[in-house]
């Protein structure tokens, strides 16, 4: 058989989808990107999800929270979605975080502290194009609204039981490269990953999401927790805005070096 031409390879080839990143508005928006949470969480991972509708994730903490959503422009799907948290609305309903940390030590910072979570993408869309769309919209957010610090967890999978996220953890907050922050920051699990029962030594690779916000330049703020109803432990995020990395700053608001 002979091979096409590059004229036809590039019209066989699948286009790249047209994304955009905006901030759900209406009640049919939402409900798609808690439907994406339930595909992702539910469908995929497992987790155990505490809802009243069929197929949609949903909790106490929805009502108060802004939707980030990325969407396929063609066919109109949601794609990828954030949940995020102001401060205004935390002094109404409380930081999810605190479910499962002690953040006393972030106290001072609640008027500028925004939590964000619930971080997914649909298995056909996980490219860094998606994943930056987000984060861009997420950094205009913070922006526009003048907040400083972004809380948030990162969840590891504990599939094998925990070992690799309790190797995971040993690896980045431990020696030299260590992204452990400041003491004054450290926050405290309420149920503790049992980091001396579990193994350290397991090669264990970094999450994109986790690796996406430590070169943003987010620092660990303490031990995972484990968190039965998803089975992953969770590592506690913050992000100064002020320490965001050059190049993301650049990249995501147009900033210059």
């Amino acid at each position: 058989m002979e091979q096409l031409d590059a004229q036809s390879q590039a019209r066989l080839r699948p286009a790249r989808p047209k994304l955009s990143v905006s901030l759900a508005h209406g009640e049919a928006a939402i409900l798609e990107a808690q439907r994406l949470r339930y595909q992702v969480f539910a469908g995929e991972l497992g987790a155990r999800l505490p809802t009243q509708t069929p197929g949609v994730d949903h909790d106490l903490y929805d009502p108060y929270c802004r939707h980030l959503v990325v969407r396929d422009d063609d066919s109109g799907e949601t794609v990828g979605t954030y949940r995020i948290l102001t401060p205004d609305s935390a002094e109404r309903v409380g930081y999810y975080a605190e479910s499962e940390f002690d953040l006393t030590r972030l106290r001072h910072l609640r008027p500028r502290l925004v939590e964000i979570g619930r971080s997914c993408v649909h298995r056909d869309y996980r490219t860094g194009a998606t994943i930056t769309l987000l984060w861009a919209g997420l950094a205009r957010f913070m922006r526009e609204n003048r907040y400083d610090y972004l809380v948030g967890c990162a969840s590891i999978s504990m599939a094998d039981g925990g070992h690799q996220a309790a190797s995971l953890y040993h690896r980045l907050a431990s020696g030299q490269a260590s992204h452990l922050g400041p003491a004054e920051y450290w926050v405290f699990p309420r149920c503790p990953l049992p980091l001396a029962a579990l193994r350290r030594d397991q090669a264990a690779e970094t999450p994109p999401l986790i690796r996406a916000y430590l070169r943003a330049g987010a620092w660990i703020c303490g031990e995972p927790a484990w968190d039965p109803d998803f089975n992953t432990a969770d590592l506690p995020i913050l992000l100064p805005m002020a320490r965001l990395d050059n190049r993301y700053a650049k990249h995501f608001l147009g900033q210059s070096d």
